[in-house]
């Protein structure tokens, strides 16, 4: 069956995902429902749209499922029950394993000019109260919602504009509508597959009752009141909640909805019998029934999971309790599969290139420096020493799953070599030392780099001390200051932050149609260069222009990957961003690909091998977790 790719922005038209036979599929009647709490629904038939999304279990080794059934997670937090909506990865377009962006909700996409986009629903799909999802749906978002400045002051999204303008919207009739823009615009599609989407559709039968428009005053007056909040406005966004699954009255299309509001500690997600996807054998997913979501100390969760309390766990799992999961598999039934992590490095460390200290700020910004300081880390010693050699030694960069990676993004001055370190540190002129070896810098002040951390990872903390055993051999002292990561952010800001640790690029694995954000100068909270991307990110209002050339580049770069004219020119823009980074070693990576630990207990279908990452992957959400199902259903 033939799929649309990341790749194809400019194709015509999109693939159906469902052949001529699968319209005669016959459906079963999922048993059990009026035990979910949902008597008197219509048959299957009338909840499933007239063209469903019929899974492809066999040519990705998949067992067809029984439903039923209770999964069991363990979160560290109450807000962490927004998780359903991620793992549940329903979204128009989403990526699959193999990185492609195929549709799911939607039933095709019609791509004209890389500007053009006409989508198109499934006809007869629902809403989990079994209203129908229409066109309406849409037009109600663009143009009540979002294009309304009581409800978005800020005006369009970024992933709405091309060339600083929105699009067009047109309504073309119940289950099309239509998007177009001046200018190519390659961030929409992408930008709908992300783990926490815009969702540019939202339930109108349920929010107008909410809106200045379309509701009743008198009911609004009443809400505003009963909420505590100052406005028709406010309580539209407050009842408007597709993400959080704070409000249990607002319709989905996910593949478990929240119904009940009775508890802060246990959430219970019930299955969707509206759901628009079906296994090959007629049955509507999700396999699983319910999902409960138990909140629980983030420390206790390792030991909790040990014990048998989850049939699924990788939220607050780290690679450093593998061993003890391991230990308790047998006793209690589970396995502890290994995943690697998608970040482009477990660890980096990354020096603040916009520090207001100038001489920090002259020696960060000299690529002889961040390369002497590369080549002083031993990678493969710290890769054993905590990862037991499991990782790959190596720079923070896209990983070799990516369909962009080379071996000498990831080897680059990664080597381990204090003879060549040692040199360049000379070189630069940091040839004198005090009496204990530490270098001085151009103004007598000792070498000493300030590395600070929010502290909540052990793994850094310890990786930290490796690498300031190594960087006493080239001369350079390193202290960890552990501190809270708003307080970080702001000293970046502040330009106060010489340099920091914590995980990589986020996204390790992108193709060429994925916006390089990660990469580049956009935003004021990447630590790197934090007011160059203030400036990026506020239109030049805040922050700093980059006055760095390989930063100038970068920033070049990115706003051309947007006017890009197809795929094959994205792909050269994402190589020259990634050589850039490899050739300057902006940020000083470790280790990557590290095993995530993920805990299965009598659930199928659950790969043995995958990537574990938030975007592209939606943690879960990309492995189709609809489609996991509980051995013990079948009994």
């Amino acid at each position: 069956m033939k799929l649309w790719s990341a790749a194809g922005l400019s194709a015509l038209a999109v693939a159906s995902l469902f052949s001529a036979g699968a319209l005669a599929l016959d459906l079963k009647e999922t048993s059990g429902l009026d035990a979910l709490g949902y008597a008197g629904l219509p048959p299957v038939a009338e909840r499933v749209p007239a063209e469903p999304l019929i899974v492809d279990l066999e040519s990705r080794g998949r067992k067809l499922g029984v439903a039923g059934g209770t999964v069991n997670t363990l979160i560290g937090r109450a807000r962490d029950v927004r998780l359903i909506n991620v793992w549940g990865y329903a979204r128009l377009v989403g990526y699959n394993e193999k990185l492609e962006l195929v549709p799911d909700i939607l039933k095709d996409v019609k791509v004209e000019e890389g500007r053009i986009f006409t989508l198109s629903l499934r006809k007869g799909h629902k809403w989990s109260d079994g209203a129908p999802f229409t066109a309406e749906d849409f037009r109600y978002f663009f143009e009540d919602v979002v294009s309304n400045p009581d409800l978005t002051p800020s005006g369009l999204p970024p992933f709405l504009l091309a060339g600083g303008k929105g699009p067009k919207f047109e309504v073309i009739d119940e289950t099309t509508v239509r998007y177009t823009w001046e200018q190519a615009n390659p961030l929409f599609l992408p930008e709908l597959a992300l783990s926490r989407p815009p969702f540019i559709y939202r339930p109108a039968h349920y929010l107008k009752q909410f809106h200045e428009k379309f509701g009743d005053a008198a009911a609004i007056a009443k809400g505003v009141e009963a909420q505590k909040v100052r406005g028709w406005a406010p309580l539209h966004n407050k009842m408007d909640d597709m993400y959080n699954a704070m409000n249990p009255d607002l319709p989905s299309l996910q593949p478990w909805v929240r119904r009940t509001a009775d508890s802060d500690q246990r959430f219970v997600l019930v299955r969707n019998p509206f759901y628009h996807r079906v296994d090959p054998a007629g049955q509507q997913l999700p396999y699983v029934d319910k999902v409960i979501m138990t909140v629980a100390d983030g420390k206790l969760i390792p030991a909790k999971t040990q014990a048998g309390e989850a049939e699924l766990q990788a939220r607050n799992l780290s690679f450093s309790d593998i061993t003890v999961l391991k230990q308790g598999e047998e006793q209690h039934g589970y396995r502890t599969l290994l995943w690697p992590n998608s970040k482009g490095s477990e660890i980096s460390l990354l020096p603040n290139l916009t520090v207001k200290d100038p001489v920090w700020r002259e020696l960060l910004r000299d690529a002889r420096f961040r390369h002497a300081l590369s080549l002083g880390i031993d990678r493969d010693m710290i890769n054993n020493v905590l990862f037991f050699g499991l990782g790959q030694p190596g720079n923070d960069t896209v990983l070799s799953m990516s369909p962009l990676f080379k071996d000498e993004y990831k080897t680059l001055w990664a080597e381990y070599d204090i003879e060549k370190a040692n040199a360049l540190l000379d070189e630069i002129g940091l040839s004198k030392r005090r009496g204990d070896g530490i270098r001085l810098l151009p103004d007598g002040r000792p070498l000493e780099i300030i590395v600070e951390t929010n502290g909540e990872s052990q793994t850094e903390i310890d990786a930290l001390e490796l690498v300031a055993e190594t960087w006493k051999e080239i001369g350079v002292k390193l202290f960890s200051k552990p501190s809270q990561r708003d307080v970080i952010r702001d000293r970046g800001m502040a330009g106060e932050l010489v340099m920091s640790v914590g995980t990589g690029f986020e996204n390790g694995i992108p193709t060429g149609d994925m916006p390089p954000t990660d990469y580049v100068p956009a935003r004021g909270d990447q630590l790197t260069w934090p007011t160059w991307g203030d400036y990026l990110e506020t239109a030049g209002k805040g922050g700093e222009k980059p006055d760095w050339a390989p930063g100038a580049r970068l920033s070049e770069l990115y706003q051309g990957w947007f006017s890009a004219a197809d795929s094959a020119a994205r792909e050269k823009i994402w190589q020259e961003i990634l050589q850039i980074h490899a050739d300057e070693t902006i940020h000083i990576g470790l280790v990557s690909e590290v095993p995530q630990p993920v805990v299965v207990k009598g659930l199928e279908n659950v790969p043995e091998e995958a990537i574990y990452g938030w975007d592209p992957g939606a943690q879960f959400g990309i492995h189709r977790m609809d489609e996991f199902w509980l051995a013990n259903a079948a009994k």
